[in-house]
């Protein structure tokens, strides 16, 4: 049976690889970025520097295969990397400013969020200020690891006395939509082709 563990920064290149493999809206997204490490530059690696203590694993004998991460604050988080995480990625990547939208690649549209000093969080973080990403490999998904691994950082964000957590989801990514709402979230909002669901704690 996997086990739910605290993430530690030698799971760092397995959230990496994990974030990848299903970083196409719940599928295998290796066949879209040139660079392998970008996805896990934003969406992963941001939260084991800067929020390990919302940063759980799910790990069988096979290895890690899942993950749940997630910060209690986010406007305070987004300060953090701000000052810390992504000043280093902008030296890394160019900024695809001079590239129309229409023509960016998929690395290039990442860039452009690792280059964005717009980056605003929403109203929804009044009342939900913390925010979660999770992501299981096929052979985690089921059986009630993405539940359990919900529950464990739901747990750490109540104990520090958070009222709400928000999360994104593709439009098309259906089957993530009803997992969520199956644990009680409920839409927020839904614009450029995404969903954010708010969850009250």
């Amino acid at each position: 049976m996997p086990t739910i563990r605290p993430a530690c920064e030698s799971d760092r290149d397995a959230l990496y690889t994990i974030c990848l493999e299903t970083g196409d809206s719940g599928e295998d997204a290796t066949g879209l970025y040139a660079d392998p490490l970008i996805l896990g530059h934003v969406y992963a690696g941001p939260y084991l520097s800067h929020a390990p203590d919302y940063a759980f694993v799910l790990e069988d004998e096979q290895g890690v295969g899942g993950y749940v991460i997630g910060a209690p604050d986010s406007r305070a988080f987004e300060a953090t990397l701000e000052r810390e995480w992504w000043p280093a990625l902008r030296a890394q990547y160019p900024d695809p400013a001079g590239i129309p939208r229409a023509e960016r690649t998929p690395d290039q549209r990442i860039m452009a969020i690792i280059h964005d000093r717009t980056r605003r969080i929403g109203d929804v973080a009044d009342a939900y200020p913390a925010h979660l990403h999770i992501d299981l490999l096929p052979r985690m998904q089921g059986g009630g690891n993405g539940r359990a691994l919900m529950e464990r950082l739901f747990a750490a964000l109540r104990d520090a006395g958070v009222p709400g957590v928000h999360l994104g989801v593709g439009e098309r990514n259906v089957r993530a939509q009803g997992f969520y709402r199956h644990l009680g979230f409920r839409e927020l909002e839904r614009q450029g082709g995404g969903i954010t669901l708010g969850l009250t704690l």
